[in-house]
């Protein structure tokens, strides 16, 4: 069996998972017409990869069997459209209450982001600082790149934005992000390309002071 072949298997067995709750090797040889041995192998790959875990069950009668369900990690991996429930929300509240309550939601989560994150800046040089908040954004999903330039400045890159839907439709947000980094860095920091502008990625250029 191919690579390709293997990566289709291994992605019907956790659609199975996720459409079955759990199931046993037995289970997902019968419903995916092969033996047990190659959907261990299969399960051996998932599990290292931390996208299943199994318990034992022990049964009325017989051995103890493996019972295999997905991890939380897995359950990223299927479609998630949070952005069109939180839009909504956004939209309702805007109607109800006008535009600057809706940027003051922006306004208070930036607050408390920056009180979240702001000891992790304490008695760190710039350099430092940039570094700390490029693990703070990739661990939110950002995928961030950065670099120092020739002339002293960081190029800070985000590949990926988590909340891109929502920023394509309230700016505020980016503007928030922005000022969140200014303050964190202790730095002056200007963003010359966004994507919820359009860009291919966002890009800031981070000065001392």
């Amino acid at each position: 069996m191919n690579s390709e072949q293997d990566s289709s298997t291994r992605k019907l067995i956790l659609t199975m998972l996720k459409t079955r709750s759990s199931m046993t090797v037995s289970e997902m040889a019968k419903e995916l017409g092969i033996t047990e041995m190659a959907v261990r192998r299969h399960l051996n790959t998932l599990e290292r990869d931390s996208l299943i875990e199994s318990k034992l069950v022990r049964q009325a009668m017989g051995r103890p069997t493996h019972l295999y369900s997905l991890t939380l990690l897995a359950d990223d991996l299927f479609p998630k459209k949070y952005h069109h429930l939180t839009l909504d929300l956004l939209g309702e509240l805007a109607e109800e209450a006008g535009e600057d309550v809706v940027d003051g939601l922006f306004e208070r989560r930036k607050k408390k982001l920056i009180s979240r994150y702001g000891q992790r800046m304490e008695g760190k040089e710039l350099k430092q600082r940039v570094a700390e908040l490029a693990e703070i954004q990739n661990s939110n999903g950002y995928m961030v790149e950065w670099e120092q330039d020739g002339e002293g400045n960081y190029v800070f890159k985000e590949h990926n934005c988590p909340i891109s839907q929502v920023a394509n439709q309230y700016n505020h947000a980016c503007a928030c992000e922005l000022n969140m980094f200014e303050q964190l860095l202790s730095a002056d920091v200007k963003r010359t390309e966004c994507l919820a502008k359009g860009g291919t990625k966002c890009i800031y250029i981070i000065q001392d002071k």
